[in-house]
């Protein structure tokens, strides 16, 4: 399994090198699906403008934009009331996943009720998160991003990887997230855990890991 975990997309040369590098073939010749769904979950971004600016390419954060050779929508909230066979050899044949921002939980709830959680990791795709799309990675994002509550009450996500992330650091419309407050959050970590900005991302290849920067960041071990 290959995940390029982005705090704000593809926001630099570095980042769009790995990502190249880790699809094994030029972006123009490779197809793609962008998932959505965390964009509904979040109170700031969706359902609305922002959902279509982020499945039609006009978003302020590079993802759809980047000249794929084609782009598809997966909606993960539809796919329980489809056949299999509506969806699941498209997701299979896909060059690349495009997972959006918005709500972690809210994501990785659908993950599971869809069942592309559990087809992740046989995925020849190339999974590309950007903040909520990179947290549900994690094993859990941790009390300061729960925002949508799933029934079981827990701040638990897929567990793809075995470090969570505190995305957009420093950022200028958000105050909140500063060092000190990402040290407050890892400190309440099980896991290892990075904060990183909006230059950063986190590359995943067979499990191996290797930060991927233009900005700053930092690892905090359990």
């Amino acid at each position: 399994m290959k995940l390029l975990l982005t705090s704000a997309g593809i926001n630099n040369k570095s980042i769009h090198d790995a990502l190249v590098d880790m699809l094994d073939k030029p972006i123009c010749e490779s197809n793609a699906l962008c998932i959505p769904t965390a964009m509904y979950g979040h109170p700031w971004v969706g359902p609305g403008i922002k959902t279509w600016e982020f499945i039609s390419g006009n978003s302020e954060n590079p993802m759809v934009n980047l000249g794929w050779k084609s782009v598809g929508v997966l909606e993960l909230t539809a796919l329980p009331s489809i056949d299999e066979d509506r969806w699941l050899p498209q997701v299979r044949e896909t060059d690349v996943l495009l997972v959006s921002g918005g709500d972690a939980l809210y994501l990785s709830y659908w993950m599971r009720q869809s069942g592309l959680a559990d087809l992740l990791p046989s995925l020849k795709a190339v999974y590309v998160g950007m903040s909520a799309g990179s947290m549900a990675m994690a094993p859990n994002i941790g009390e300061y991003f729960v925002g949508w509550t799933p029934p079981d009450g827990s701040d638990k996500t897929l567990g793809l990887v075995n470090f969570s992330i505190f995305p957009h650091l420093d950022h200028a419309m958000l105050p909140g997230n500063t060092m000190a407050a990402a040290e407050r959050w890892a400190a309440g970590m099980k896991c290892s855990a990075y904060a990183m900005d909006d230059q950063t991302a986190i590359k995943v290849s067979d499990g191996a890991v290797e930060v991927i920067s233009e900005g700053h960041w930092k690892l905090f071990s359990p």
